[in-house]
């Protein structure tokens, strides 16, 4: 009975697939739509996620994308109402489908949220491999804004790394070779992903043509900061830190978004607590400095200060805004 009961299903997947072949394509879609609830309601869950699966890669290969993406996203609903969440198995095959959704559909946008948000069961932001593999589709595509975005929540730094060469040189100004880098990894600190921040850090620094010296030290400011910043945390000291931010205040303020993420970097890694309201007449990154050194031992941080600086003064360069 089992047997006859897998061979009637082959018989009208091949029946569909035949259909879509021959470019019944309104009618394979409906039948696909009557499938799928009469599978969900038996609980057929395999049969019916591969039904979806290929169904959707067999219209998306015919340019048929508003039936493909259906499925697709039909397809996600199955994983979910299975319990299905083994992103290792699904997260290639969610990334084909994703691939061959055109860009100027606006199921794919569709799609691509429904697919972040299954593969986000444990966590907040999405599995690491679904983004990374999305990342590369972007990447493929010359849309390096979003390939970055989905990179930031994966652990592929050394692609990250590449891509951000390509962007900078493609579409940034000559002077912001260090701009690129610094705002990445300080988005990966603030998801407390230091092994993937370091990675990306050290892979472009060492690739990049504009990036005239193997640091440290490096001739951008910027650079120098962020490989200080990196070994104070991995030493967990505050105080250290405090400096780092004020001695290179000048370069930092290069972009206002840098102070909000070396907010939420004091606060994951040192401890540091949330900034108080700003003082009258003061500026956003002296309170920022003064709200999260308040209460530490003023003997101790000048001690720590003192000697955390000299070891800065020996091995930064003199600031300079760029590097041609």
């Amino acid at each position: 009975m089992a047997t006859q009961g897998v061979r009637g299903v082959s018989r009208v997947l091949e029946k569909l697939e035949k259909s879509v072949k021959d470019g019944n394509y309104y009618e394979a879609h409906q039948m696909y739509r009557t499938l799928y609830f009469r599978y969900l309601t038996q609980k057929k869950y395999g049969e019916l996620k591969d039904m979806l699966y290929n169904g959707a890669v067999l219209f998306l290969e015919r340019d048929q994308q508003l039936s493909g993406s259906d499925l697709g996203i039909l397809l996600i609903d199955a994983l979910e109402k299975s319990d299905d969440y083994d992103c290792n198995s699904w997260s290639h095959k969610l990334t084909k489908i994703f691939r061959h959704i055109n860009s100027s559909t606006p199921e794919r946008d569709t799609f691509l949220a429904r697919a972040i948000r299954w593969s986000s069961r444990g966590s907040s932001h999405g599995h690491p491999l679904l983004h990374r593999s999305i990342a590369l589709v972007y990447w493929d595509e010359k849309n390096y804004a979003q390939a970055r975005h989905h990179f930031i929540y994966s652990q592929d730094g050394k692609n990250c790394a590449r891509l951000l060469i390509e962007f900078q040189r493609s579409q940034g100004f000559k002077d912001e070779a260090d701009l690129f880098i610094v705002q990445t990894v300080l988005q990966y600190l603030c998801l407390k992903n230091k092994s993937t921040a370091n990675q990306t850090f050290t892979s472009y620094t060492e690739q990049h043509p504009r990036i005239l010296k193997a640091g440290p030290p490096y001739l951008l400011p910027l650079l120098n900061f962020v490989w200080f910043l990196l070994q104070a945390i991995e030493s967990r000291k505050i105080h250290l830190f405090a400096v780092l931010c004020e001695k290179y205040e000048t370069s930092l303020r290069r972009d206002p978004c840098y102070i909000h993420y070396l907010d939420k970097i004091g606060q994951i890694f040192f401890g540091v607590k949330p900034p108080q309201p700003m003082h009258q007449g003061g500026s956003f990154f002296g309170n920022f400095l003064e709200s999260f050194l308040s209460g530490l031992d003023e003997d101790s941080e000048d001690e720590s200060a003192q000697a955390s600086t000299s070891g800065i003064a020996r091995n930064a360069p003199v600031e300079h805004d760029q590097l041609d």
